[in-house]
């Protein structure tokens, strides 16, 4: 990995992709910083060190503590990524939009991606409206809003919304000029940048008020162990491939002979990377904003939504109680294991390389042509993606069950999968320019 980002220092294109990067991934950390205008930062500040453990603890974690700041980057990228599984879940039921997806080429795909963007646009106007209106009725007696009033409501959410919109911006940067997955970096730069938090946690329970403190010590060492044998774990799965071997037949043109060849297959453990996990957690969390817009004071009521809402909000807090975590842990591992066969699926069509293999003269030893190989690979993949699936909803469900213990680990398993998945994925797309880059150079 170090060996691969010295390389791609050493390359003019990538270094200059680089450096591109790291100017926008540092005005994202400046922006959360940024606090909207009207709100009383002394005031907000309070009530941030008196509300922990609620809902906002997922968000906060995504968006690099720009939600407690009440920063222009507070909803930071949610909106957008809940606008993608909306419009991908309506690619299901509705023809014309399936088609787009699957056959319109580049022109489709710009016109998916203007859907998602107006989209997210709509979905970050009705959560900021949501948040401006929990502030002011739930907490109003902290004096958040310096001047409350329907001019101080439309500022901040202007401002919550045009933040978003940058975001989104910033991301979509990255990706065409950038190093690539500019999204999922956002969000892998928001998660890190709790890490300096995480270690002064660790480092509070050795050394307490008291002084050295073995029980802290034993503590810390086996988050830490704990830590990496999960990041060795993830790092084995997402590298994980079964190989399906293919043989192509000999055939001569003219005087010259080509094919047979034998190569493979690389059929990835998780294929669907850290995606279902990130689309899971919007998706459980997003009822749980829509309840709380309409009702701020939800959290101390009972009822049909009260229950709702604590069932949703199970995901980022042990407040609610033991059953709710059960039952949101079985429907997070559910969405799961759903994403992940819903992404396989949408980038690796069976039938397709099936008939791509026998369209080049091609076959997979001992299986015929056509629909056996059809029905072999998607036995294959079925499988591959079952155990992908379980290990992505265990690691993300094993530290919502821990906090029961006593544990409360900063740095929990959706976290560990996201940080990790990106920094693979990224680490690939380098690798990938520096090899195209030495092909031009040879070419050339």
């Amino acid at each position: 990995m170090f060996q691969t980002i010295k390389n791609a220092f050493k390359t003019p294109d990538v270094r200059k992709r680089l450096l591109y990067t790291l100017l926008l991934i540092v005005l994202f950390r400046l922006g959360c910083y940024i606090t909207v205008p009207g709100i009383d930062t002394l005031a907000l500040s309070d009530l941030t060190s008196q509300s922990t453990g609620s809902l906002s603890g997922l968000i906060d974690l995504i968006s690099g503590g720009a939600f407690s700041r009440f920063s222009i980057f507070a909803m930071s990228i949610s909106p957008y990524i809940t606008a993608s599984i909306v419009i991908q879940l309506l690619g299901m039921v509705i023809p014309s939009l399936e088609k787009l997806i699957k056959e319109g080429g580049e022109e489709g795909k710009a016109k998916i991606n203007r859907y998602t963007k107006i989209l997210t646009l709509v979905l970050a106007l009705i959560e900021a409206v949501g948040i401006y209106m929990s502030y002011s009725s739930s907490y109003s007696a902290y004096g958040v809003f310096i001047n409350p009033g329907f001019a101080t409501g439309a500022l901040i959410v202007l401002s919550l919304v045009a933040g978003t919109a940058l975001l989104m911006w910033l991301g979509e940067q990255i990706t065409n000029r950038g190093i690539g997955n500019g999204i999922s970096i956002i969000i892998f730069i928001g998660i890190i940048s709790s890490l300096p938090s995480a270690i002064t946690t660790i480092y509070g329970l050795i050394f307490t008020s008291n002084g050295f403190s073995t029980t802290g010590l034993l503590i810390s060492l086996g988050i830490i162990i704990g830590a990496i044998i999960l990041v060795a774990g993830v790092v084995f799965v997402q590298q994980a491939e079964r190989r399906v071997p293919v043989q192509y037949e000999k055939k001569v043109v003219g005087r010259k002979m080509y094919g047979g060849q034998n190569t493979h297959i690389p059929l990835k453990l998780a294929m669907a990377g850290v995606m279902p996990v990130i689309f899971a957690s919007s998706f459980m969390t997003f009822p749980a904003m829509i309840i709380q817009m309409f009702n701020p004071n939800i959290a101390t009521q009972t009822g049909f939504w009260a229950t709702i809402y604590k069932f949703s909000i199970a995901t980022s807090t042990s407040q609610v109680g033991i059953g709710y975590t059960i039952a949101n842990a079985i429907v997070y591992l559910l969405l799961i294991l759903g994403f992940t066969y819903f992404y396989t699926y949408a980038t690796f069509n069976p039938a397709e390389v099936s008939n791509n293999i026998k369209k080049n003269g091609g076959f997979i030893p001992g299986i015929r042509a056509g629909k056996p190989t059809t029905e072999y690979l998607s036995n294959i993949m079925s499988k591959l993606t079952l155990f992908g699936g379980v290990f992505l909803s265990v690691i993300a469900i094993l530290p919502m069950l821990m906090r029961f213990t006593g544990l409360n680990v900063a740095f929990g398993g959706t976290s560990i999968l996201i940080v990790v998945g990106v920094a693979l994925e990224t680490i690939q797309q380098l690798e990938s320019r520096l090899v195209m880059r030495h092909y031009k150079g040879f070419l050339e």
